[in-house]
């Protein structure tokens, strides 16, 4: 049994990235691992100083959610990255979460999936939100592995994933493979 992390960034509740990432955790529970969520919506998470103290102590300066969720990273076997596009970006929710990343960079050390979501029908147009997540899931988590990617395009309304049977198999039958 794994320990699967799916941090959903999206601020609505009912969004197609986090319909997505429900459905890998469907995948992933009935395959037997143990999943949990962390929606980003619920917790108040200080921005990143830039002070860099957290590169002489190990810890950020903030005193918020994230020491709780780094824990929780920290041991997990698959940490999924769920976020809606918006202006051809990942949430600004999960950008302020990965700049706080900083303090546990180099002690995670798991599988790495991306789910993402947007109006645009371009996967193309897709690239450069997954490129910027993995500017820390590739380049800076040393010890991890991407193993898997879901292009959510064309969801144009809240809730359009539910209606996208290939979308929601992919996502579940990743879940399950984890």
């Amino acid at each position: 049994m794994k320990k699967v992390i799916i941090i959903s960034s999206s601020p609505r509740v009912g969004g197609n990235s986090e319909i997505l990432a429900q459905e890998f955790g469907k995948g992933a529970t009935n395959a037997g691992h143990d999943v949990e969520f962390i929606y980003l919506r619920d917790h108040y998470l200080k921005y990143c100083i830039g002070c860099m103290s957290c590169q002489k102590t190990g810890e950020c300066i903030h005193n918020d959610a994230m020491n709780t969720i780094c824990q929780k990273l920290m041991g997990a076997d698959a940490i999924v990255f769920a976020t809606p596009v918006y202006f051809y970006s990942m949430s600004g929710q999960l950008k302020v979460f990965i700049d706080r990343l900083v303090p546990v960079y180099s002690e995670i050390s798991s599988d790495i999936y991306i789910i993402a979501s947007q109006m645009d029908e371009s996967k193309e147009m897709m690239e450069k939100t997954i490129e910027s997540i993995r500017g820390c899931t590739r380049d800076c988590f040393d010890n991890c592995r991407e193993k898997g990617v879901i292009y959510g395009v064309g969801l144009n309304e809240l809730g359009d994933a539910k209606n996208n049977l290939v979308l929601l198999k992919q996502a579940y039958e990743m879940g399950k493979n984890v």
